[in-house]
C-alpha cells in the first residue's frame, strides 16, 4: 500500500504535530489531525484514511476507546490507540487493547511507530481477506440444493444454510450452539429407532457416515421428510479435527417414486395384491430354502373363478372388475400374514403357503376359500353368487423347478373344473392329467 493515509485523533496539539511530522518522514499521508472523536467520526467519509491513530484518553464526552469502537464498526478501518502508560490500557476492559500492536505509548518513538502502524494495517488486511473468503464461502452453502450444517468438535451446531433451515424448521440463530441430535430430530422409520451422536460417531471414527435412506427427519413444527446424506470429519491444514459438516436432502419425492415403481413392478394395479412376478420370486425364495431345509413342506394352490366370462358378459366389465377385487379381500381374510396371495392374470389367483404340517393344512386353506365365495357379494345393487375350481400341488424332492409346482396346481385346478367345478383337487404326480390345454408356466 503506497502512501497510506492516517487520521490522528489527539488531544495535545504539540503531540498531534509531532506525530504528523514523525509519520510524513516514514512516508505517510497525514490529511488531518483533530483533537475531537466526534469530529474524527464525521470526517471519516470524507477523509477515507486507511488507519487511525486515537489517543484513548479524552476531556469530552466520549473517550478514545468509544471513537475506536465507532470507527472500526462503522467503517471498518483499522484503529491504533496512542497512551501515556500501560496501566491506562489494564484500566481499560476493552478485549481489542489486549491483542499484540493494538496501542503504542507515548512518547512516540519513530521505528516503534512504524513497526506498530504496519503491523496494525497488516492485520486489517488479512482479517478483511478472511473475511472475504467467509463470505464466498458463506456464498456457495447458501447457494447450495441440499441442506448444510456444520457443527464444532463438542457436536454443536456453529453454521446452517437456507436448506437447513427450511427442512429442520429452525433458524440459525435459534440452533447456534445446540447441539446437533436437539435440532435434527431423526427417527429410522423400519426400527422406530431414535438416531443420535451423528456428531460424536463421526468425532470418535474420523470417517465419513452415510446415512442410511430409511430416516425421517421430524422438523422443528412436527413436519416429517425422509432424507439422505451423509456427515464428514472437518480437518484444518495441520490435520487437525476441527468438527463436521453434515450434507443432507430430502428425498420423500424419490422414495415415494420408487415405491410406486416397485408396486406397478410387483402388484397389480386393480385389487392391489401381489402379481405373477412378486410370487414367482416368493416362491423361488422358499423353493431354494427348502433344498437347505429338507423338512421344509409348502404348497402352491391355484384358483380360478367359475363362469367369471358369464358375469363379465352380463354385468359389464366394471361389474368384473369391482367383483375380483372383493375375491382378493376375500382370500386374504383366508390365509395367515406370512402366506402370499397374488393375481395370477384375469379371474385367476395363485396362493403360496408355507410353513405346513401336512396336506390338511393346505386343503383346510381351500375349503374356507370356498366357504368364503359361497357367500353372496353385491356390487353395485347387484347380487352375485360365484365358485371357485382350486388346483393344489405339495412341495416334493422330485421338483427341479419352482415353476414346476404352479404348472402342477394349475392342472389340478383345470382337473377341479372338469369334475364340475367349485371343488379342490390335489396333484397326483401318478395320475395322467388331461394336459392339452395351455397351462402357466
Amino acid at each position: 500500500m503506497s502512501n497510506p493515509k492516517i487520521l490522528v485523533v489527539e488531544k495535545e496539539n504539540k503531540l498531534a504535530l509531532d506525530l504528523k511530522k514523525t509519520l510524513h518522514n516514514l512516508g505517510y499521508s497525514v490529511p488531518e489531525i483533530t483533537n475531537s472523536g466526534e469530529d474524527a467520526i464525521k470526517r471519516m467519509e470524507e477523509i477515507n484514511p486507511n488507519i487511525v491513530l486515537v489517543d484513548i484518553c479524552f476531556s469530552e464526552r466520549i473517550d478514545g476507546v468509544e471513537v475506536g469502537d465507532l470507527i472500526m464498526n462503522n467503517f471498518q478501518v483499522p484503529v491504533l490507540y496512542l497512551t501515556e502508560n500501560c496501566s491506562e490500557v489494564k484500566n481499560i476492559a476493552q478485549n481489542q487493547l489486549t491483542e499484540p500492536f493494538s496501542y503504542i505509548t507515548k512518547p512516540v518513538a519513530e521505528q516503534d511507530l512504524y513497526i506498530a502502524i504496519e503491523m496494525t494495517l497488516y492485520k486489517h488486511q488479512t482479517k478483511r481477506k478472511l473475511q472475504r473468503e467467509m463470505q464466498k464461502w458463506i456464498a456457495v452453502l447458501k447457494s447450495m440444493g441440499c441442506a448444510v450444517m456444520i457443527t464444532d468438535t463438542c457436536g454443536c451446531i456453529y453454521m446452517m444454510n437456507p436448506v437447513a433451515e427450511a427442512l429442520t424448521a429452525w433458524k440459525q440463530d435459534e440452533a447456534v450452539r445446540k447441539s446437533l441430535t436437539e435440532i435434527l430430530r431423526l427417527v429410522d422409520k423400519d426400527t422406530g429407532v431414535i438416531i443420535k451422536d451423528l456428531a460424536q460417531q463421526t468425532i470418535e471414527t474420523g470417517v465419513v457416515l452415510n446415512l442410511p435412506e430409511t430416516l425421517t427427519l421430524i422438523a422443528k413444527d412436527g413436519g416429517e421428510i425422509q432424507i439422505g446424506g451423509s456427515i464428514a470429519p472437518i480437518y484444518d491444514d495441520e490435520a487437525n479435527l476441527i468438527g463436521t459438516v453434515l450434507v443432507f436432502q430430502d428425498i420423500t419425492q424419490r422414495k415415494q417414486t420408487e415405491a410406486k415403481l416397485f408396486r406397478n413392478a410387483f402388484y397389480d394395479a386393480l385389487t392391489g395384491l401381489p402379481n405373477r412376478v412378486l410370487l414367482f420370486e416368493r416362491l423361488s425364495q422358499v423353493f431354494e430354502r427348502g433344498k437347505r431345509r429338507k423338512n421344509d413342506r409348502y404348497a402352491v394352490l391355484f384358483l380360478d373363478v367359475d363362469g367369471f366370462k358369464t358375469i363379465n358378459d352380463s354385468f359389464g366389465h366394471t361389474v368384473g372388475d369391482n367383483l375380483l377385487i372383493e375375491i382378493a379381500r376375500r382370500l386374504e381374510l383366508c390365509l395367515r400374514s406370512g402366506d402370499t396371495v397374488a393375481r395370477f392374470g384375469g379371474d385367476e389367483f395363485a396362493i403360496l403357503i408355507k410353513d405346513i404340517k401336512d396336506i390338511s393344512d393346505t386343503t383346510n386353506v381351500a375349503k374356507r376359500i370356498q366357504e368364503s365365495l359361497d357367500l353372496p357379494i353385491y356390487v353395485n345393487e347387484h347380487q352375485i353368487c360365484i365358485s371357485a375350481s382350486i388346483g393344489i400341488a405339495l412341495n416334493c424332492s422330485s421338483y427341479e423347478k419352482p415353476e414346476n409346482l404352479l404348472r402342477d396346481a394349475d392342472i389340478a385346478m383345470y382337473d377341479a373344473k372338469q369334475q364340475g367345478k367349485a371343488r379342490y383337487v390335489v396333484f397326483d404326480s401318478q395320475k395322467s392329467y388331461d394336459t392339452t390345454r395351455h397351462v402357466h408356466k
